[in-house]
């Protein structure tokens, strides 16, 4: 399996490039397309799609360019795909830009399975931060947006977002992980079920 965490987008957003048998997947594109597609062929891996867990401006910024160049489709949850076509509620006017993203190609619902090689990308629909927003589960870890960080939990006052929402997201799709799962968040490090379950000040 390929595995890859690039830090440093927009409000320091992390994106994940995950893989096998030379196929790949790019989740949150919030950071330049030449740093994805530099990696992407350094490891000899196509990219056959292209996932958001929300449609936040500093997750998305890059998401048409890299479905330009490289032809895959957009995965989103149907609600995050009306929200890339909307400045105001992908966050974007936030930041003085009023970008506007085409819509996502193929829709994504609670319990799909997506199949990039011989991976199994299971989704688990998380709404709180968003209404649309997905967490990926995968082998013994888990892509959690702005779900769940290490010790902290995903805004909800961006217009789109509900605090018990989120908090219930958590504790009734994600807590119900193994201890051992390792979290990967849309922002900052990651951290482990087990430590968030029992420590997150936000969820016990």
């Amino acid at each position: 399996m390929f595995f890859k965490r690039i830090a440093g987008g927009m409000l320091g957003s992390n994106c994940y490039i995950i893989g096998s048998n030379n196929l790949c997947a790019v989740i949150d594109p919030g950071v330049d397309v030449e740093t994805v597609i530099k990696i992407t062929d350094r490891s000899e891996l196509n990219i056959k799609a292209i996932i958001i867990t929300h449609a936040h401006y500093d997750h998305i910024c890059y998401i048409d360019k890299l479905r330009e160049i490289t032809k895959a489709p957009v995965y989103a949850h149907s609600d995050e795909s009306e929200a890339l076509a909307d400045s105001m509620a992908n966050g974007s006017l936030l930041f003085g830009s009023g970008e506007k993203y085409r819509k996502a190609d193929i829709f994504l619902k609670d319990k799909d399975i997506l199949n990039i090689g011989d991976l199994k990308l299971e989704i688990i629909h998380t709404p709180g931060h968003t209404t649309g927003g997905i967490c990926i589960k995968t082998n013994d870890f888990i892509l959690t947006g702005d779900t769940l960080f290490r010790m902290s939990i995903g805004r909800t006052d961006l217009g789109r977002g509900d605090y018990d929402t989120i908090v219930h997201s958590i504790k009734s799709k994600l807590y119900i992980l193994s201890a051992e799962t390792v979290v990967y968040p849309g922002h900052g490090t990651s951290s482990t079920i087990g430590h968030e379950k029992k420590n997150n000040p936000y969820t016990i």
